[in-house]
């Protein structure tokens, strides 16, 4: 395959790294019984202004399994900092002593995690839909490319196989993270 080919399927291959992030993204602000730091990551505060990250108005850590301490490098960012929180979809209410905010994590009932694996499995559908669709689109472009250029079937099959490797490649990725995130889920 020349190089040129190898670049026509690497704009697939970024939007199907795309896709992962995304889906990454997403089992990470699933709340599972264990505090993790990273349910705050979609959350923005108004920093003077600016909506801005929680961890770069404050220092985040995680003392304790099912805790998450948040403190703010200003001390008038603590009703900033709770306001978002309390505003957001993460469903925990934060406590502050005036300096630090604190989250407690629940344990969570073992319905809770059953709604939570199911929810990792949607997104995991929906992300394998998401990658089928660009191999679509790739093998729409390719099928249109043999019409404009001078590209043989053969290359215009090599190019199919190849997208057709690279999804199966990332659906596999997204069983293997499904069923991580759903274990970590359903573990008490």
């Amino acid at each position: 395959m020349g190089e040129n080919m190898n670049e026509r399927l690497n704009v697939y291959e970024e939007k199907m790294k795309k896709t992962m992030a995304n889906l990454s993204d997403e089992f990470g602000s699933i709340r599972a019984g264990r505090a993790n730091p990273h349910v705050l990551d979609r959350i923005r505060v108004d920093y003077y202004g600016t909506p801005t990250p929680i961890q770069q108005v404050a220092n985040v850590s995680v003392p304790e399994p099912r805790l998450i301490q948040i403190a703010p490098w200003e001390p008038n960012m603590v009703k900033e900092i709770e306001r978002a929180i309390q505003t957001s979809d993460i469903g925990i209410n934060p406590t502050n002593d005036g300096k630090m905010i604190r989250l407690s994590f629940p344990e969570l009932t073992e319905e809770r995690r059953k709604e939570l694996a199911k929810d990792v499995k949607k997104k995991g559908e929906n992300a394998k839909v998401a990658l089928r669709n660009i191999r679509r689109d790739g093998i729409d472009q390719f099928k249109k490319l043999s019409k404009q250029e001078d590209i043989s079937e053969d290359q215009i099959k090599d190019l199919e196989d190849e997208i057709q490797k690279l999804t199966d490649k990332y659906v596999s990725e997204v069983d293997k993270a499904v069923e991580e995130k759903t274990k970590e889920v359903m573990t008490v």
